[in-house]
């Protein structure tokens, strides 16, 4: 069930030599959370604001950034010896904003209540692995829809310009990649 999640131990690898740069330079786990919220605005307004399939490398890119910055801000605290409760708190909530701000990006393309509903669905997965975690288990990702599969399908409505079938399967997708999570945390927490 892990889907495209599988692939992050070698996008990590491939981060190496930035995250070696990054440390170099010592720059903060908190700056890069808050350049992936900026990296999924900059996706959210050319999604908006580009016509399809125009809007399809501008989104790409950045939402490539996003998921860069995403893997990168937790490695550079782990490799520096800078993880703190706060920091992970501030990572958690910077994954939810930047979530939520590229789908903010359909507004102008779709009606406001399956944004909302997309919006909602998208977070679930993440919440019911929080909640796993709180009762003690292992932190669950990946599934259909994670959010390297969101990531995809944003990049999808953007060059084709379907953004009302690409949200019905954001929040279809994420529905069921929460079922499954929690299905999982089920059967382990029993």
């Amino acid at each position: 069930m892990n889907g495209l999640y599988a692939l992050k131990p070698w996008y990590a690898d491939r981060l190496s030599g930035v995250r070696a740069s990054l440390v170099r330079r010592e720059v903060s786990p908190d700056t890069l959370t808050a350049a992936g919220v900026v990296s999924a605005a900059g996706a959210a307004a050319a999604l908006a604001w580009l016509p399809a399939p125009l809007a399809a490398l501008p989104v790409a890119l950045l939402l490539a950034a996003r998921l860069a910055f995403a893997n990168l801000d937790g490695a550079l605290a782990r490799e520096t010896g800078r993880t703190t409760r706060r920091g992970s708190v501030l990572n958690e909530l910077g994954d939810r904003v930047a979530d939520l701000v590229v789908l903010a990006g359909f507004l102008a393309l779709a009606p406001l209540w399956l944004v909302t509903v997309a919006g909602l669905a998208a977070t679930l997965p993440s919440w019911v692995s929080l909640a796993g975690a709180a009762a003690g288990s292992p932190r669950r990702n990946g599934g259909p829809v994670g959010k390297t599969e969101r990531c995809l399908l944003v990049v999808v409505a953007a060059a084709s310009g379907w953004a009302v079938p690409v949200l019905a399967v954001i929040a279809a997708g994420s529905l069921l990649t929460a079922a499954l999570r929690l299905a999982g945390l089920w059967r382990e927490l029993a």
